[in-house]
């Protein structure tokens, strides 16, 4: 029977849940420590990380915040979010498995929500933004992090088949244009958004995951035949390393 993407996205990340806690391009970054500030700033009284993943998002907001949820697919990355967090203190930290698309809390029950590498998972882009501005009281901030896709076709199909190759619970890595107009649906207003590139370490981005060596393979064949444009955007190295694009978005739950 052909399995439901939720699954499969629970499959490719449950057995790989410390790596995704121990990982330093998870665990590190200017992006996280932007958003701990934004939480000391607002002192929320329960704030949510959707698609939790190895936590980062909970643990750079539970110093600030009264309560902190962290939602996710997978059960094996909530445990081991709720045990990291036991071990750092953070006794405010609850966990809830669910899918961004599916959210089981109440209209308005939280006054402050952030999204970390998660959006380029879901099954329902727009549905699951619709899902997080219903649980946002009106007026609270919500932060967007992920990677997203140059505008140029080319440099688009690139991008999406050596993600999917790496991790077959890929979607879409979507362009910023994508993610106004969806933000814009669901009820965001934007208030900021600023960018940056990431290098990615190729063995370790591929051990992560446990890429299959013929996936791993085909990534470098692409790599290799791609064209000197689609080389230098994303500063392929001879190993296989190469640049994302990353955006961090501010909005405010509109309404």
């Amino acid at each position: 029977m052909p399995k439901h993407h939720d699954r499969i996205v629970e499959a490719q990340f449950g057995p790989r849940a410390k790596a995704y806690v121990e990982s330093a391009v998870h665990a590190q970054g200017a992006d996280l420590e932007a958003l701990s500030a934004m939480a000391a700033g607002r002192r929320p009284q329960h704030a949510l990380d959707l698609g939790t993943g190895g936590g980062h998002v909970s643990y750079a907001l539970a110093p600030h915040a009264k309560r902190v949820t962290a939602a996710d697919l997978s059960t094996d990355m909530l445990a081991a979010v709720a045990a990291t967090a036991r071990e750092k203190g953070f006794n405010n930290v609850t966990t809830v498995e669910a899918a961004a698309e599916h959210l089981p809390f109440p209209d308005g029950d939280f006054d402050f929500l952030a999204c970390r590498y998660s959006a380029h998972h879901w099954q329902d882009f727009d549905g699951g933004l619709r899902q997080a501005r219903r649980v946002l009281k009106g007026g609270a901030p919500a932060i967007f992090i992920d990677v997203y896709s140059p505008s140029a076709a080319f440099l688009d199909t690139h991008l999406q088949a050596v993600e999917l190759l790496r991790d077959t619970s890929h979607v879409r890595d979507y362009h910023i244009s994508e993610w106004v107009a969806a933000l814009g649906r669901a009820g965001f207003g934007i208030t900021s958004c600023r960018t940056w590139r990431l290098r990615m370490d190729f063995p370790v981005w591929t051990a992560r995951m446990r890429t299959p060596p013929d996936n791993i393979k085909a990534i470098r064949a692409l790599q290799n035949a791609a064209s000197a444009e689609t080389k230098a955007h994303f500063g392929i190295e001879d190993d296989g390393s190469f640049h994302l694009d990353m955006a961090m978005i501010e909005t405010t739950a509109t309404g």
